[in-house]
């Protein structure tokens, strides 16, 4: 609902809708696509390019994006309802994939991420994104990272907290190998996790995590479409590279999940 205020019976505008991101963020650009198919006009404030965005957010007591917000009404852009509630808009319940398909696409997911990563040339990975601090190899890190951090999440109720998504691959791990090595230990562990306790666990019940009111479900489901989204950014690397990606997965794998249609904000950047 759009909120006004009044001077003397005069009816005022309320504030824009601020729409804050940064480049190649996953969710910042499937909340950017969620205005724009529902006609909502909003400013958009990329916080690395302005940096003046970050000290508007900090105003706000946050220090994360996507965030959505109308003067003093925010909310967390990764979760749709809380966008459509700060923009005015009415949003439809999602339709979940159920979690045992979840977990299988989660698995190609990351099997796929192994692979392609192992594609890069070794003396490409150091190279950053196009505006935005994050090597291919951090991508890849962050790929595995994901599904690492819903694994501790449900075997070590250790909960999603601002920041973890931020994390880059240690300063150790300055080779291929070591980064393919843990994704490999963590698709081990989603694996085992699914297999020991995965279809036993009661996904309705309340996830831990920081942007928001989510089911245990809905975690599920984000990890998945977000790892999967940046895996699709993973092939793009390869293709600017002008390297074949190796067994790309198909479009199936993607079907049903709450995917941004694009892979970039600007699939035409220099990579």
């Amino acid at each position: 609902m759009v909120e006004r205020g009044s001077v003397a019976g005069m009816q005022m505008p309320s504030p824009p809708l601020k729409a804050y991101w940064q480049p190649g963020c996953t969710s910042c650009l499937r909340m950017k696509e969620f205005l724009i198919r529902h006609g909502v006009a909003f400013v958009s404030v990329n916080v690395v390019a302005d940096p003046a965005g970050f000290e508007e957010l900090a105003a706000l007591g946050v220090r994360t994006v996507p965030i959505i917000a109308r003067g003093q009404h925010w909310a967390n852009g990764q979760v749709l309802a809380d966008v459509a509630r700060i923009a005015g808009i009415e949003a439809s319940a999602p339709q979940l994939l159920p979690p045992a398909e979840l977990y299988r696409r989660l698995t190609l997911i990351q099997c796929a991420a192994q692979r392609h990563f192992a594609q890069v040339p070794k003396e490409m990975v150091g190279r950053q994104l196009p505006g935005r601090p994050r090597s291919y190899a951090d991508l890849c890190f962050h790929i595995f990272h994901i599904a690492e951090l819903f694994v501790a999440h449900m075997t070590l109720a250790r909960p999603l907290v601002e920041g973890d998504y931020s994390r880059k691959a240690p300063a150790l791990w300055a080779s291929k190998g070591a980064i393919l090595a843990y994704g490999r230990d963590v698709q081990t562990r989603l694996h085992t996790w699914w297999e020991e306790r995965g279809r036993d666990v009661d996904f309705s019940a309340p996830a831990t995590v920081y942007y928001g009111q989510q089911s245990v479900h809905e975690y599920f489901e984000r990890t998945t479409w977000h790892a999967g989204q940046h895996e699709r950014q993973l092939v793009l690397v390869l293709e600017k590279l002008g390297v074949v990606p190796d067994a790309p997965l198909g479009p199936d794998v993607w079907d049903g999940l709450p995917m941004p249609k694009k892979i970039w904000d600007d699939d035409a950047a220099v990579f």
